[in-house]
């Protein structure tokens, strides 16, 4: 057993100290708690008190050994103080109280004295390889005369994961937060969950930098202010989110933006500049597009990074900002840096946590969530309610998926679209007929049917669609389909010449709706087909 010797609740002296409850006496006084050893911390001012302490609790408990510790402290009220004399403690002793080979208990008792949050802190920390047993005057049950004198104690193991109810509160405070990260989006892509689940874990632990890559548009920007949420939520910071796009900003205007600039540091600087940095003391600092700053901005950046002070343009006086860092970009930093365009020294202390978001490609189950998600934004952003004919959603999503939605700008495209169609909708009603056109500009944006691979001729896929992506089952089925709606007169005629066998076996015919959904999946009518085989004549 650890603990401090109290020099106002341990005091007592003469036979009446018999009658009053001392915490570390009444330690060695449970039948149920058997004390090999116990461990007084002392000041050197209570020497005589800790020596009459022990002689007590030997008296109460002849098994237990009594070894004292003198710990001096000029003021037992400063923090750091206290915490580093018991963190120089702990690397002394590690050694004496490996768990295993003992079983250490750290006390602590009533009130909030400055020693024993440092001694909760460093038993949580692991620093002290233990448990802590807090002790306490108040009887929980009425065991008899002399219950007032031997209190209780109550042993708290700060495994959190034993605590059935205390780690449901962290798995719901973790969902909480990834939520947050997700902008409760229900995704369902397990990569970039896993992504958003690491980034909860280390947004609420570390302030060290973090690195998200990912192509145009895949949602950096929006992920590093939900960063900020979430932090500024669970630890309460007083600072705000500055955000700056580094393509924006070059040579003397970079310096002056992220630094700022004293009064005369070049023409035109009439007054003293406050810099990004400066704003963004206490909270974070998100740069979008590291990749574009100057080897001069990556020089200051790093020693802000590293010291938390920077020098304005112009100015002979440090300043400092302590700010967590964020960086984004769509470039290779690891290539850059391989070939001089990056420093590896700011490389190494920005990509600590990496993360790489996936392009909207890559997480085409997602594709219907956000589409909701996005339509409830633009209904807010436009003071309407929006729904959507399910045609209109099928049709819609249907292309989505398609091969020949490529989403070059990724969910950048997708926001786009949705507000273009709920800006368009009559009546707050998104039609099939809008969907068709929106799904035409999508097709022209995204280069349509005009990417045919050189050399040789255009199969029918290449005619309609452009140079896209299909296994080689999809290929043929779709090149089958192609061949024969485009000798048809119509979309009923071919649905019957593509489904005769499963046609004669049904009551009801529903050939040409099943057609036009397959069309659909490849975001295709009809009347497209024709008039892209037409154009490519």
């Amino acid at each position: 057993m650890l603990g401090v010797v109290g020099p106002s609740l341990d005091a007592g002296k003469g036979p009446a100290r018999w009658e009053r409850w001392r915490p570390t006496v009444s330690l060695c006084m449970h039948d149920d708690l058997l004390v090999d050893e116990l461990v007084l911390l002392h000041d050197p001012r209570h020497t005589s008190l800790a020596y009459a302490l022990g002689r007590d609790a030997s008296q109460v408990s002849p098994e237990t050994r009594v070894t004292h510790l003198s710990f001096p402290l000029a003021d037992a009220w400063d923090f750091e103080e206290v915490y580093g004399a018991l963190h120089d403690l702990a690397k002394a002793h590690a050694g004496a109280w490996d768990p295993d080979e003992c079983d250490l208990l750290v006390h602590i008792t009533t009130g909030t004295h400055v020693v024993q949050i440092c001694l909760f802190l460093l038993t949580e920390s692991r620093h002290l390889p233990g448990r802590l047993v807090q002790t306490s005057p108040r009887v929980v049950r009425d065991h008899g005369e002399g219950e007032s004198v031997r209190g209780s104690y109550g042993i708290i193991d700060l495994d959190l994961a034993r605590y059935d109810r205390i780690a449901s509160r962290v798995r719901d405070e973790r969902e909480v937060g990834q939520a947050l990260l997700k902008d409760g989006i229900p995704t369902r892509n397990a990569s970039y969950n896993e992504i958003v689940s690491r980034v909860e874990e280390v947004a609420v632990r570390s302030r060290a930098p973090m690195l998200f890559l990912g192509p145009t548009g895949s949602g950096k920007s929006a992920l590093a202010r939900r960063v900020f949420a979430l932090k500024k939520a669970r630890q309460g910071l007083v600072g705000r989110f500055v955000e700056v796009n580094c393509a924006t900003v070059r040579g003397d205007a970079a310096m002056s933006a992220l630094f700022g600039h004293a009064k005369g540091a070049f023409t035109g600087a009439v007054s003293e500049r406050e810099g990004h940095l400066a704003r963004a003391d206490g909270g974070v600092l998100f740069l979008d597009e590291i990749y574009e700053l100057g080897p001069d901005e990556q020089a200051m950046l790093l020693r802000a990074i590293e010291d938390k002070t920077f020098t304005p343009m112009g100015s002979d006086r440090e300043k400092r900002s302590d700010f967590q860092l964020l960086c984004g970009t769509n470039r290779d930093l690891f290539a850059a840096a391989r070939e001089g365009r990056f420093r590896e020294d700011l490389l190494a202390r920005v990509h600590l946590w990496t993360f790489r978001l996936p392009s909207l490609r890559e997480r085409l189950e997602d594709l219907a969530p956000n589409v909701e998600h996005q339509t409830e934004r633009v209904a807010r952003a436009l003071g309407t309610r929006l729904t959507w004919a399910r045609e209109a959603r099928e049709a819609y999503l249907a292309f989505a998926h398609s091969a020949a939605a490529t989403w070059p700008g990724n969910f950048r495209d997708l926001d786009a679209s949705i507000t273009r169609l709920g800006t368009l909708a009559p009546g707050g009603r998104i039609t099939e007929a809008l969907v068709r056109e929106e799904v035409a500009r999508l097709r022209q944006a995204f280069g349509g049917a005009a990417a045919v691979p050189a050399g040789g001729e255009a199969t029918l896929i290449e005619r309609v669609l452009g140079a896209v992506a299909l296994d080689r089952f999809d290929r043929a089925q779709l090149e089958d389909v192609l061949r024969v709606c485009a000798e048809a007169r119509s979309l009923s005629e071919a649905g019957r010449a593509l489904f005769a066998e499963s046609r004669a076996r049904k009551g009801t015919a529903n050939d040409a709706d099943r057609l036009r959904k397959y069309l659909a999946r490849h975001g295709l009518e009809l009347a497209d087909v024709r008039a892209r085989l037409a154009r490519a004549e």
